[in-house]
This record gives structure tokens, C-alpha cells and sequence, in this order.
């Protein structure tokens, strides 16, 4: 099943409370919420009430995106014990991590194998404490292209490791679908935004029909439950999110079964 959702940092300035508000308004039932700024990494405490908060509001914590890197630009790794103990805190089943700090032009192969290593290590890590770990799918890291995305899931071979995917901004749809495709046997949340031309936002309606085959696809990846979760609303306005959520809503409405 494919439920909706909002990534909390859509809406980076407002409070952990006024965006519980504006998902409850649209109809959102689950919120990844960013260890960047509103559930900061090892503040226990606010995780625990943000995590009260979307529970008391009748809302799912969909995912702790911890905006984690697996490996610093220095070669150097922050401790991934207080990721855990905020996520476990805020009551997320998944942890959105990032694969390193260069796309695979610039990484060599001990680059990807410490990568590899240190990834396979958080799974452990995380399954240890009934988590999942799921890749960011994003430029300037290992999962920058689709190819390297699944030969760094193929090297790291845990099965609790995943990957989130958005459609790139330099693929063509018909190159989208197939990284989708390819990506599926992986699939965790997508995030889900319409940009045209290149990293212009436009509301999600003029992306109808795309979104459409994504989704398609995406209820056919290993079965549980998964978020399609609304990011780069136009504008950063709320009217524009609750557009977009009015759109999302129509196109999942086939997969709520």
C-alpha cells in the first residue's frame, strides 16, 4: 500500500506543531521528519514529543530523515549511535541515510568499498533495534546514478538496507521508469515533486502523468507499506502544498487497498 506523506523540511521554517497542522488539514497521514532541523540527531527528548505529537494528531512518523552521511568529506564518520537512539525515541521505521560525499565519477574503488562497509555495518546496526536503513537517491553521492545506486545495495548485500528514489532532474521519463524499474526490488518511500524545466517547481498537477507510472510501478516492489512523501512545494507557499496534496490524493486513491 502507498500512503501519503510530507517531508518536514518542505516547510523548514515553521514549528514541529504547524506542520502537524498543515498535514492534518490535507488530509497527510505520515511525516518524515528532518534530523536537520526539527528532530535534531541524539535530542531524544524532542524526539520523543515530536513523535507524541504526530501519534496524538492521529499521524504515522513515515521516516527519520537523518540527512546522515555515511562518510564525511574528510574520510571521517560521525557515530551512528545517536541516529538510532533519536529515531527509535521519535518512533520512525525507517532511517534515510546519505551514501558518502562524491557522485561515482569522482570515487574510487576504496572509497565504494568503505562506503559498502561502513553501510552494511548500520543495517546490522539498525535491524539490531527493529530498524531500516534506506538510502537517499541524490546527487554528489553514490547513488547519483542508477547504476551505481544498485551496485553499492549489490556490494553492501543486507537486506535491511533500502533506497528511496525521486526521478532524477537530468533523466528523460522514459529514463526515470527505467531507473524506477531497476530500483524496485530495493524500493522504500519515494519523494515525490514536480520540477520542469530542470529545477523550476510547478505544482504536482502538471506532473499527473508521470507520477501516475511511478506509482504503478512502485505498488508492485516487495509488498508492505510504503510513503509517497510530498517535497519542494512551488513557492514553499501552503496553498501550494495543499494543491499538491489534493493531487496526490487522486492518484493514490488506486493503491489505498
Amino acid at each position: 500500500m502507498i500512503l501519503s506523506g510530507l517531508v518536514s523540511v518542505t516547510f523548514r521554517s515553521l514549528s514541529p506543531q504547524e506542520i502537524i497542522t498543515l498535514v492534518t488539514r490535507a488530509q497527510i497521514v505520515g511525516i518524515e521528519w528532518g534530523g536537520d532541523i526539527h528532530v535534531p540527531h541524539g535530542d531524544v527528548k524532542r524526539a520523543e514529543e515530536v513523535g507524541r505529537m504526530t501519534q496524538e494528531a492521529g499521524l504515522h512518523v513515515a521516516a527519520y530523515g537523518s540527512y546522515f552521511r555515511v562518510m564525511d568529506a574528510d574520510g571521517s564518520s560521525s557515530d551512528f549511535t545517536p541516529i538510532l537512539e533519536t529515531a527509535l525515541a521519535l518512533g520512525a521505521p525507517t532511517i534515510r541515510v546519505w551514501a558518502g560525499t562524491r557522485s561515482p565519477s569522482n570515487a574510487d574503488e576504496t572509497y565504494f568499498q568503505e562506503i559498502a562497509t561502513r553501510l552494511r555495518r548500520m543495517a546490522a546496526e539498525a535491524e539490531h533495534v527493529g530498524l531500516r536503513v534506506a538510502l537517499e537517491f541524490h546527487r554528489g553521492t553514490l547513488t547519483e546514478t542508477t547504476a551505481s545506486a544498485l551496485r553499492l545495495l549489490e556490494a553492501v548485500h543486507h537486506s535491511n538496507l533500502d533506497t528511496l528514489w525521486q526521478p532524477p532532474v537530468d533523466m528523460t521519463f522514459a529514463e526515470c521508469v527505467q531507473s524506477l524499474e531497476a530500483c524496485r526490488p530495493y524500493l522504500s518511500n519515494l519523494h515525490v515533486f514536480h520540477w520542469s524545466p530542470g529545477t523550476t517547481r510547478q505544482l504536482l498537477e502538471q506532473g499527473v502523468l508521470p507520477w501516475r507510472k511511478y506509482f504503478s510501478l512502485a505498488q508492485r516492489a516487495p509488498s508492505r507499506n510504503r510513503y509517497a512523501l510530498l517535497e519542494f512545494t512551488k513557492d514553499d507557499a501552503p496553498e501550494n502544498f495543499f494543491a499538491d496534496a489534493a493531487t496526490l490524493h487522486e492518484m493514490l486513491a488506486t493503491y489505498l487497498k
